[in-house]
């Protein structure tokens, strides 16, 4: 059946495993005795594939067959004696990786039982496999889920560092604990100096960005590599995504920031002929970057991404969520550049940068470019439920 499940596309998940067969399956439990363990381990695997391809189940919080689950999870976690920890770290990842709404009370429970898994250093494939599976569920907690940082801090901070020592995780479990930590962040700003200066996140993401870039071959053609190509590409998505994030969240600013803009631009540079997917998510990591003040306006000057989208905004090919994301970015861009400073050299510095800005926008016929998707602004304002401004003068740096 795993096999089965591991070769469904999207659609096909959604449609097999839906609220209809989690409330059948429920009531066959309920009415003839059937055991949970005896269902879990599909389940994981459902849950397993549907964050690795980032596919969206919702309603499975509704159900009968989750107030069982969390049942179970509560009872097992209170037993003082012959407590089944197999079962209970089942219970936990089946629980996070299939629900969308988390009880916190139950995500409490989960992530300390998932984090004692996730702390194991043996060096065996098993207790791997078990190591990333656990960092993996770990990852898919919501960003807007709040967690007390002495239920996870400690941890995963030893987690991380003691992998930046001894190389002990496979990619993905180590991109995974990373992706918990920084999603932390948008409830918890005190996590700043841990993530940005301790340890050192733009670092580490520009490496592993980096090293991304030049694995993923996007002209394979041979059907047995096809698998691992499809791995290293998601890997490399699921880094931009985190990274989007931290540049969005991150207001602590050290010179790690303009050295991971520029790695962003080179996975850009390389996908943007064969993988759109990847060239969108860069787009939108530097559309959500600019309303951060911390990340410098010259920053993305210098290092090649305003370049870059004004570059893609000439495409015949655009998708409408990339024309939103790049008109977003270039808006707000201005809207930084007519923010005046305080002290006199700063001044000189930002209005020196403005006519660098304006010259490059004007020399890539930006009015142009604007001009022609003016009637499209309503549509993309309803689209993507942002305020886009209608005042073509509003997209331009005034000099």
């Amino acid at each position: 059946m795993n096999e089965i499940v591991d070769k469904m596309n999207e659609n096909e998940i959604k449609s097999i495993f839906n609220k209809e067969i989690f409330n059948k399956t429920s009531k066959i439990i309920e009415e003839k005795g059937l055991l949970i363990e005896n269902i879990l381990l599909l389940l994981k695997r459902i849950g397993h594939l549907k964050v690795l391809k980032g596919i969206l189940l919702y309603g499975f919080e509704k159900i009968s067959l989750n107030k069982i689950f969390e049942k179970m999870i509560i009872e097992e976690e209170k037993k003082k004696e012959r407590k089944n920890e197999k079962l209970l770290i089942d219970l936990c990842e089946c629980y996070i990786s299939l629900n969308y709404l988390l009880s916190p009370e139950i995500v409490s429970i989960c992530v300390h039982c998932l984090l004692k898994v996730a702390m194991r250093k043996e060096e065996n494939e098993e207790i791997q496999k078990e190591v990333e599976m656990a960092l993996l569920e770990l990852s898919c907690i919501d960003e807007f889920n709040e967690i007390e940082q002495e239920l996870y801090l400690t941890e995963i901070k030893a987690i991380i560092k003691y992998h930046q020592e001894y190389h002990n995780l496979t990619q993905l479990a180590y991109q995974s604990a990373w992706q918990f930590l920084i999603y932390r962040l948008h409830t918890d700003k005190s996590l700043e100096e841990v993530i940005a200066n301790e340890l050192h996140f733009a670092r580490e993401a520009t490496r592993e960005l980096e090293e991304l870039t030049k694995c993923v071959d996007y002209q394979i053609k041979e059907e047995k590599e096809k698998g691992k190509n499809t791995e290293e590409m998601s890997l490399l998505l699921r880094w931009l995504q985190t990274s989007g994030k931290f540049l969005f969240y991150c207001r602590l600013r050290n010179e790690e920031y303009s050295v991971l803009i520029e790695s962003i631009v080179k996975a850009f540079r390389e996908a943007k002929d064969n993988c759109r997917g990847i060239s969108s998510e860069c787009i939108e990591s530097f559309s959500n970057s600019v309303n951060n003040r911390n990340v410098k306006v010259e920053d993305l000057l210098k290092r090649g991404a305003v370049c870059l989208i004004l570059e893609e905004i000439h495409r015949p090919t655009l998708n409408d969520e990339m024309v939103y994301e790049s008109l977003t970015f270039f808006m707000n861009i201005s809207e930084r550049m007519k923010e005046k400073e305080d002290f006199p050299f700063e001044e000189a510095k930002r209005k020196r940068l403005k006519r660098k800005m304006f010259e490059k926008m004007e020399e890539e016929g930006f009015e142009d470019i604007i001009t022609s998707f003016y009637e499209l602004l309503d549509f993309l304002n309803e689209s993507f439920h942002h305020d886009l401004q209608l005042d073509i003068s509003d997209y331009f740096v005034d000099v």
